[in-house]
């Protein structure tokens, strides 16, 4: 509000100004007609009596007149400028300008205006009365006008002077108090200003030519003054009824809004202008909430005063009465009284602004009602969280986007043994554990992840914009380990253990195939005594492409369908081969080549696996041994299936295979999963206990991708890790990734393990691998899986004139290498010189 109380204020202090300017000029036209009176008295009573004449005349012009009202300030059309004319034309012009001041104060005095409006008037018609004075004195002889043709011209030339004066003068004031612009305020109307000019001119121009003709005629100009006053005055109230009309019109339609703030914010500049109040008031009673302005908007701040003076108030009530929800208060500076045009406007306005606020409570409460029903439809009512709905609904709208960035995965959560704790401390208390469930896991989760229930006891999170598949396990891992610590329910500490399936979106099926996925990789962690399990195509039983297969696999194996492809492992440094991984393909006679994750798990289900292994065993070492008898010693590293593992006669049948081949222990590596089953450990490490005192070397492969990564390293004495290459592939724009890897090496560098980096594509990454501390890499970047012979073939040709080598090194031999903080070589090279270190 300080900020339209100072503009009302610089306003008062502009109109001061001005008046007291026109003051000024009217007292130094006032004085030059003293002095000119002075040198020129009156010469008879009938010179007396002509300039009493013109002050009563100008007086009666100042009285008779059509109000005006603007604000709390009242203004007027009058006649003062036609008696101004007609005085100039009977009386000495110097005498006429003392009358004029004259006429206008007794006026005054009898219409009870105020010192200011006395002021400002005796100086405006005083300087109307010196223009028209100064024209006068340049027109010489020609005047007063004699003849109809030289009333006409000149007396409508000292008429238009007057006029435009009395106009010019009073449009500043008039723009000032009604903060209009002051070319719009002298455009406004100005047809009927016009019309008025041209209707007082002809009774001047008539009054003066009965004069000249006869003064008994004078009779007749009353009644025609009054006429054309009459009519002037109803054309005018007309107009202004019109135009008020209008704008009642325009204002009604402003409140069709149905925002509630809107429509008092439009009603409260609609009715300062409608009724041109200082400022405008709306008090509602159910809301308890009063809302100030004026034309120029809603005041804000917190000075709340309301102007003092006048006040008119109207109930915001309906046609019928019946409603009443507040009330509107229009406040004036000064005393004004309402027309009854006006006060039937605000009635109407009043009525047309109560039914505005109801409406827009009404649609204010519907809306609240529907996004009350939408979130209700949208979120479990017992968590709070997104529900199964929601989260297919945003799933999809993720998924749909397929140029947004990063990977979208799904987490979905079921909580273990939560029967129990409804058998046992009643569903109360079932409840509060799953809302405190609900609470850890959306502290846990991120700003863009969505938080759902499922339904019982069953939880989702939706991952957007992971760098990469595999961050999706460690987030994973953070969200199950916020449910670890036990929770404080009356007075007793419960612990709720949870079993997490992760799936990344497929390239089809939506939504609804996500879940699905999700849900089989939960269900295999429930089944395999695990907290975490991802999806993996090769465990999902419903595929149905792969059940078909597995009934081809007997042939497959007779028929030696089953190949080995192999991908060379390179010293990052110097970019010589160190080893090589065996990858296992199906040449299938009609569908082609085969992946091995569309086959693996048929093959451990169908009871071909030992047969299958031995095959793929039998063609690693015989590519092993053709290298070696080649020149390139070079171990070879083999896949191997946890059920393979749970074998006892597994490590017989490899050791057997390594003396059929005639070959090393350690030029065998056998390559571990994460899926290991960490309750059959103990099968699992007599197994690789006595594999590992053989000589042969342990791997775990994609390493970090697991839940049990840290777990199983604690149990199984492997040599090597192998990192993911979804971190490879993402360490340049995640910085999680990036930690994944730095930890991984950190790791293998305490334990003293080889870290092998799976993934490398690019000159940057090995680099970048490389200056870490990771020796060895495999990837595009050296080689895809070829046959034994095609990568014989390039050991031979080498690179650089280098036999055995892929790559150019990294650095030329004797170069000073500066290694970053704590980077050493990994892995123990006295038992096997030629692997990465």
């Amino acid at each position: 509000m300080g900020r339209t109380t100072r503009r009302h204020s610089d306003t008062d202090r502009r109109l001061l100004r001005l008046v007291w300017a026109l003051v000024g000029f009217a007292c130094v036209i006032t004085l030059s007609a003293v002095v000119a009176v002075r040198q020129e008295p009156p010469r008879s009573v009938g010179d007396v009596t002509t300039i009493s004449a013109v002050a009563v005349m100008i007086a009666l012009g100042a009285i008779v007149k059509v109000p005006l009202r603007i604000r709390s300030t009242a203004f007027s059309i009058a006649w003062v400028e036609t008696a101004i004319v007609l005085g100039l034309a009977l009386a000495p012009p110097p005498w006429v300008i003392l009358a004029t001041g004259v006429g206008i104060a007794c006026a005054s005095f009898l219409t009870r205006l105020s010192a200011i409006k006395t002021a400002f008037g005796i100086a405006k018609h005083t300087l109307v009365a010196g223009g028209a004075t100064a024209l006068i004195l340049l027109l010489g002889d020609r005047w007063p006008p004699k003849g109809f043709w030289s009333v006409v011209v000149v007396l409508g030339a000292v008429y238009l002077v007057a006029a435009l004066l009395d106009d010019v003068l009073a449009a500043p004031v008039i723009a000032l108090a009604s903060g209009n612009r002051i070319s719009r305020q002298f455009l406004n109307n100005l047809d009927l200003r016009l019309g008025g000019f041209a209707a007082r001119f002809v009774v001047a121009a008539c009054t003066l030519l009965i004069i000249q003709a006869d003064p008994r005629l004078l009779l007749a100009v009353p009644p025609l003054v009054l006429s054309l006053h009459l009519a002037y005055s109803a054309r005018v109230r007309g107009r202004t009824e019109q135009q008020a009309w209008q704008r009642l019109a325009r204002a009604t339609d402003a409140l069709n809004v149905v925002d509630l703030d809107k429509v008092l914010t439009s009603a409260v500049v609609q009715a300062a202008e409608l009724f041109s109040a200082d400022q405008v008031e709306i008090e509602l009673r159910d809301d308890h909430r009063t809302v100030r302005g004026g034309a120029d908007g809603v005041i804000t701040g917190d000075e709340p005063t309301a102007i003092d003076g006048t006040v008119v108030p109207a109930p915001l009530e309906g046609h019928d009465r019946t409603v009443d929800v507040g009330v509107l208060r229009l406040r004036f500076r000064g005393p004004v009284q309402l027309s009854e045009r006006e006060r039937y406007t605000l009635r109407t306005f009043a009525s047309a602004l109560c039914t505005a606020v109801r409406n827009a409570q009404a649609y204010a409460e519907l809306a609240r009602v529907a996004d009350e029903h939408a979130y209700a439809a949208s979120h479990d009512a017992l968590t709070g969280l997104a529900n199964r709905r929601h989260l297919l609904e945003r799933g999809t709208e993720q998924l749909s986007r397929r140029h947004a960035d990063g990977v979208t995965a799904l987490v979905l959560i079921d909580l273990n043994h939560f029967k129990e704790v409804n058998d046992t401390l009643g569903h109360a208390a079932g409840d509060q554990v799953l809302v405190r469930v609900a609470e850890r896991l959306r502290g846990a989760a991120q700003d863009d992840d969505l938080v759902a229930r499922l339904g019982g006891d069953e939880f989702a999170v939706l991952l957007r914009g992971l760098p990469a598949p595999a961050v999706a396990a460690h987030r994973a891992e953070s969200l199950l380990g916020a449910l670890h610590e036990p929770f404080d329910l009356d007075g007793m500490r419960i612990s709720v253990e949870a079993s997490g399936g992760i799936a990344a979106a497929p390239a089809s099926g939506g939504m609804a195939e996500l879940l699905r996925r999700a849900d089989v990789a939960m269900y295999q962690a429930k089944r395999a005594g695990q907290r975490i399990s991802t999806y993996a195509p090769t465990r999902d039983t419903a595929d149905l492409g792969r059940l078909t297969l597995g009934g081809e696999l007997p042939r497959a194996v007779a028929d030696h369908e089953f190949t080995v492809n192999f991908q060379p492992i390179v010293d990052l440094g110097t970019g010589e081969v160190t080893a090589a991984e065996a990858l296992a393909r199906w040449h299938h006679p009609t569908h082609g080549m085969i992946d091995p994750l569309r086959f693996l798990e048929a093959v451990e289900r169908s009871g071909l696996l030992p047969a299958f292994a031995e095959a793929i065993l039998d063609q690693a070492l015989v590519a092993a041994t053709s290298w070696r008898e080649a020149g390139h010693d070079l171990p070879v590293a083999v896949n191997v299936s946890p059920r393979s593992l749970l074998d006892a006669r597994f490590p017989g049948s490899v050791l057997a295979r390594l003396r059929a081949h005639d070959l090393p222990a350690d030029r065998l590596i056998l390559e571990l999963t994460e899926t290991l089953t960490l309750s059959q450990l103990d099968v699992v490490d007599r197994v690789l206990s006595r594999l590992r005192d053989e000589g042969v070397r342990l791997a775990l492969d994609d390493f970090g991708t697991g839940y049990s990564s840290l777990s199983l390293l604690s149990r199984i004495p492997v040599h090597e890790l192998k990192i993911d290459r979804s971190f490879v592939t993402a360490m340049e724009s995640s910085a999680e990734a990036a930690a994944v890897i730095r930890s991984t090496l950190d790791l293998g560098r305490s334990l003293d393990l080889t870290v092998v980096a799976e993934g490398v594509e690019s000159e940057p990454q090995r680099r970048a691998l490389w200056e870490l501390g990771c020796a060895a890499g495999q990837g595009h970047l050296f080689s895809r899986p070829v046959p034994a012979g095609t990568l014989l073939a390039a050991l031979q040709r080498g690179a650089g004139g280098r036999p055995g080598a892929l790559a150019p090194p990294l650095h030329d031999a004797g170069a000073v290498i500066r290694l970053a903080p704590g980077r050493r070589q990994g892995g123990r090279r006295d038992r096997l010189p030629h692997l990465p270190a």
